[in-house]
């Protein structure tokens, strides 16, 4: 590869020039030359500097809020005003959540107007642990939604094992093109006009089978593998397009279920390159870099509001 110039490295080439004793002729011809390299490398800085403009920022929270159980301390009237503030605190652009029963899900999606909820149940409807995605209503807009079971009948919501069916609720959203003077005025939700066709995303959110289904775990990651790949199978999404794959997988990294997806052919990239001990993860695809990730250690003199720590990862999304 052949070395690049800066702009400014070029301009003391230039006066060194002006000051020698070389003939006028192979002056010219030298100074031809170098102005030629300034105004190349000139266009590539600013080409360079469009880019990093046009990269976007999306931050993403996967976080299992604990179903409300009278058998788990504290209860959810105790913990849900602390979910709010985390929530409010860090802001994360799309939120995953697992275990939140209807009146969980009804609590935040009118605590966090900010937000719009989709999602339902893991039997369908408003019944059972939802698999629910939140997303900042000012910045994006809802092009695709859908759920399938992780079972031999992945369009039968429900259908699987008899007690705790699993399934995968998945969104396509696309940045909204708002002007930058417009930036913060509430827009509709049927506001067509204001959307970047070329910045979309997938967001995928699922809840494994717990510690006593190994088998169930692989077969789960094996399916959702195999419907991501779908999306590239007609070219109805490019290969660069960002895929995010968040939730509660029950198992740690390097477990059989994380190789699937970040093995050999690394499918998906794992922002936490520390892999311990976590189950929460976020994995993702495309055109995104990984610039940040943390596991959120919010309590309140101790008092936690989940059994789980959310886990927020910020991107870079590449024009």
């Amino acid at each position: 590869m052949g070395k690049t110039y800066k702009p400014t490295q070029i301009l003391m080439t230039l006066n060194s020039l002006n000051n020698s004793g070389i003939e006028k002729d192979v002056k010219r011809i030298v100074l031809a030359i170098a102005l030629l390299l300034l105004f190349f490398a000139t266009i590539s800085a600013q080409e360079k500097g469009n880019e990093l403009n046009d990269a976007k920022q999306l931050s993403l929270m996967t976080y299992n809020i604990k179903f409300a159980s009278a058998n788990y301390n504290p209860l959810w009237r105790d913990r849900r005003d602390m979910q709010v503030d985390l929530i409010n605190k860090y802001q994360p652009d799309v939120i995953a959540t697992q275990e939140g029963l209807k009146e969980q899900i009804d609590f935040l999606e009118a605590q966090l107007p900010d937000y719009v909820m989709v999602g339902e149940g893991r039997q369908g409807g408003d019944d059972d642990e939802h698999m629910a995605i939140f997303y900042r209503r000012d910045k994006f807009r809802l092009r695709e939604l859908n759920s399938f079971a992780l079972s031999k009948t992945p369009e039968v919501l429900g259908s699987g094992p008899d007690i705790n069916p699993r399934i995968v609720t998945w969104v396509r959203l696309a940045y909204k093109n708002i002007p930058e003077e417009e930036v913060g005025y509430p827009y509709p939700e049927d506001y067509r006009g204001h959307w970047e066709n070329n910045k979309e995303f997938y967001v995928f959110n699922t809840h494994f089978f717990n510690g006593h289904e190994p088998l169930g775990r692989l077969n789960a990651a094996i399916m959702i593998k195999e419907k991501l790949e779908e999306l590239y199978q007609f070219g109805s999404w490019e290969n660069n397009k960002p895929i995010f794959l968040m939730g509660d997988f029950n198992c740690q990294p390097k477990s059989e279920p994380h190789q699937i997806f970040v093995g050999e052919d690394k499918f998906l990239k794992d922002p936490n390159t520390i892999h311990d001990t976590k189950i929460d993860w976020i994995l993702f695809k495309g055109n995104v870099e990984a610039q940040s990730y943390k596991e959120l250690d919010y309590n309140i003199n101790g008092v936690y509001p989940s059994d789980h720590k959310p886990i927020l990862v910020t991107f870079r999304v590449n024009k």
